[in-house]
């Protein structure tokens, strides 16, 4: 159906309650009733190359719908109950998939990023009671099984991995030669392993057990962490059906193919574009394990697009910058729009791509505590260049300041209320949970945003990101969009960094445009001239090869603090004359980031006195 602004929402809305909607109960209903629907359309597709003639492999509904019950019966028969968690440490494959899916209808499924260190998978491993793990077995150029078991040996709960070998997916002569030069996996631990394939092919292709019609926690996602340590989120089956009923009813139909290079650990993939084509019957493709970040992916996207005839481009704005310098070398007519989540999308790489690609960008967002989908602009009506765009059907949004709502245009907290937010329930940690929700109902998002007169969202901010030079409230986004309006600049990164007398000053971290050249000194008086707010002037730039970022492209904040601290404690000491030395900052769950001092014999009263004026905690190493 057509769906063009809050018009639509509001008719949507009195039609009938969301309680009143006649929408499947649980995930496996959800999956039941489209694969009746449309048994032999295209449901998920996955190929390991990024070549748009390498092999790939395409389940139909019917298939998809005959192995997750496989999987599903494989877990129940591996002791998984309705509270037990399966947790995969996987890059994408269709074996992903299953397991996301399977493991959610059998008990709870626990995606985890595979580029985490084993201490903060065996982390999220213990947090969730994970007792079964699916990963990879060893393959070249990734360490994701030697992780894995490491972490694993830190989670004395798991009693059972199984393996997905990747070898599968090869063509000769390369998968004769893989195993033999598999990597080798010397890490010992207590768990069980079993090939996942050679075990799924032992059940059947239906249910074993009953699909109790109860919504329920369905799913546990660990938060982006680009603010700090990881949480782990709830979700249920009811906000994972609502992410696809919004797909459904405001954009996808079983004749839709979405291009998804995404990972399968995040809610943009699973909760979105999974949950949306499992409602709809549209087709999703994601390209490579990496997504994104696999090899060729870039340089073939839209080749990729003519080969599987995609109607919408998924993406983040770090990719959509990279895709911007590739020329358009395909057919790519089939494509409606392309969707940008996950972060905010600065107006200047908008001006670009369209410049570029001549496509239109749809912004969107969402949150991984939400389930994920809050607001959108309307594919069929007034798309507003850096809006987030309207809530979505039954969401409800309100900006609050100072515990009030907050007027037209006026800037507060987005807190958000709708079917995807487990009010109370947020987080598996209970006390995480407190003072999270406006009113008892509304989850607080942490963002800073305003709504405008028309009824579109705006994001300003983020809470956690402001940077707060003396009292003085700073959004590090005035920084970031003054130098993307730079030629040169790519990619900006604005954080706080550590002053001993107004307890942060605002300085920047910058990657340049491939083959671009800029200064330092240049970029400063760039901003200068830029950012009209005096106390907002970075102190300091850094122009470093690549940001870091996170597996969905957004910049990772908590790496350029850690950097910066370094930076800032190393040359006090240095300028006090002492030799000790920060060597390391960690991430500390209740003192935030806390540098690691090596003494080179340096007295702690040496340190103190150096240190002791930041607000930033340092220990000895």
């Amino acid at each position: 159906m057509a769906y063009s602004g809050l018009a639509d929402k509001l008719a949507i809305e009195n039609e009938k309650p969301w309680a009143d909607r006649d929408v499947p109960v649980t995930l496996y209903g959800q999956l039941s009733q489209t694969a009746g629907k449309f048994p032999d359309y295209k449901a998920m597709s996955f190929q390991l190359l990024s070549g748009a003639t390498d092999k790939a492999e395409t389940l139909s509904w019917k298939d998809l719908h005959g192995k997750v019950s496989q999987a599903a019966n494989l877990f129940r028969s591996l002791g998984i109950g309705p509270t037990d968690v399966v947790a995969y440490v996987l890059p994408n494959c269709n074996e992903t998939l299953l397991t996301l899916l399977g493991g959610a209808v059998a008990g709870i499924s626990n995606p985890i990023n595979p580029l985490l260190e084993p201490e903060q998978i065996g982390s999220i491993l213990r947090e969730t009671g994970a007792s079964v793990v699916v990963t990879l077995r060893p393959f070249p150029k990734t360490d994701v099984a030697e992780k894995t078991a490491a972490a694993v040996k830190l989670a004395p709960g798991v009693h059972t991995v199984l393996e997905v070998d990747l070898v599968r997916y090869l063509t000769p002569p390369k998968s004769w030669i893989v195993p033999f030069i598999r990597p080798k996996n010397n890490t010992q631990n207590q768990a069980k392993y079993l090939n996942f394939n050679a075990e799924l092919a032992k059940h059947n292709t239906t249910l074993d057990f009953e699909d109790v019609q109860e919504d329920r926690v369905g799913f546990y996602f660990h938060t982006g962490g680009t603010t700090g340590m990881p949480k782990v989120a709830q979700h249920t089956y009811g906000g994972s059906i609502y992410n696809g009923w919004v797909g459904t009813t405001t954009l996808l139909s079983e004749d839709d193919v979405l291009l998804c290079p995404l990972p399968l650990f995040h809610v943009m993939a699973c909760q979105v574009m999974v949950m949306g084509a499992l409602a709809s019957g549209a087709h999703v493709v994601f390209p490579t394990p990496q997504g994104y970040r696999g090899e060729g992916v870039f340089d073939n996207i839209w080749k990729l697009v003519e080969r599987w005839k995609v109607t919408f481009v998924v993406s983040v704005p770090t990719a959509l910058a990279a895709t911007m310098q590739v020329p358009v070398n395909a057919d790519i007519s089939s494509v409606k729009t392309a969707f940008s989540g996950s972060a905010p999308l600065p107006l200047e790489l908008f001006k670009r791509f369209e410049d570029k690609t001549g496509m239109t960008i749809v912004e969107g967002y969402g949150m991984t505590e939400a389930t994920c989908l809050v607001s959108g602009n309307p594919i069929d009506g007034e798309k507003k260049v850096g809006s987030i765009g309207i809530p979505f059907p039954y969401t409800d949004i309100k900006i609050i300041k100072n515990g009030e709502e907050a007027g037209v245009d006026e800037i507060g907290e987005i807190c958000v209320s709708n079917p995807g937010v487990y009010v109370g329930n947020t987080y598996t940690e209970a006390e995480k949970n407190a003072n999270l929700y406006h009113d008892g109902k509304y989850l607080r998002t942490g963002d800073l945003g305003r709504v405008d007169a028309d009824g579109y969202m705006w994001i300003t901010g983020r809470s956690k990101d402001l940077i707060i030079r003396g009292g003085h409230n700073i959004d590090p986004a005035e920084i970031e969009e003054a130098l993307l309006g730079h030629e040169a600049v790519g990619f900006a990164g604005a954080i706080g960094q550590p002053d001993a007398h107004a307890g942060e000053l605002p300085c920047v971290y910058v990657e340049l445009v491939e083959g671009a050249s800029a200064t330092p000194e240049e970029l400063m008086a760039f901003c200068k001239e830029k950012v009209t707010e005096r106390a907002a002037h970075p102190k300091h730039v850094t122009i470093m090869d690549e940001l870091p970022k996170t597996a969905v492209g957004k910049i990772f904040k908590p790496d350029l603090r850690k950097q910066a601290i370094t930076r800032i404690f190393n040359a006090d000491l240095e300028t006090k004359g002492h030799a000790a030395r920060v060597t390391n900052v960690i991430d500390d769950k209740k003192r935030g980031l806390v540098a690691q001092v090596t003494m080179n014999g340096s007295s702690k009263a040496d340190v103190d006195g150096a240190l002791g004026s930041y607000t930033q905690p340092w220990e000895e190493a």
